[in-house]
């Protein structure tokens, strides 16, 4: 991620899920709050609810590299929380980067 860094402290995600805004679709519910930095922040979340540890881990890839491949078209200077929702389990590569740029276009955090 060129322009970005992980969101890794618990403190970090319950900021951005108390004062972010939110959207969500079949797939992914993103969390979006503006930060002070000159970068983004990302964090991903995968419920043990969705699957295994295994099922988990490919979705945090996938989302992880549908960002990275975009990350040029998100706008800087924000907090991004993404969580997979137990819908997305079996998807494949592009119906989640789908979800991920149909989410930053509702958030008007994505620019073509």
């Amino acid at each position: 991620m060129k322009f970005s860094e992980s969101l890794k402290k618990n403190k970090d995600f319950q900021v951005v899920y108390r004062k972010g805004k939110s959207y969500g679709n079949k797939y992914l519910v993103m969390y979006v709050l503006e930060n002070d930095f000159q970068r983004n922040r990302v964090g991903i979340s995968v419920s043990k609810k969705v699957g295994n540890s295994i099922v988990r881990h490919r979705l945090t890839r996938l989302i992880r590299e549908s960002y990275r491949l975009q990350e040029e078209h998100f706008q800087c200077g924000i907090d991004i929380v993404i969580i997979a929702r137990a819908n997305a389990k079996e998807k494949t590569y592009r119906e989640i980067e789908s979800a991920l740029i149909h989410l930053g276009k509702l958030h008007n955090i994505y620019k073509v």
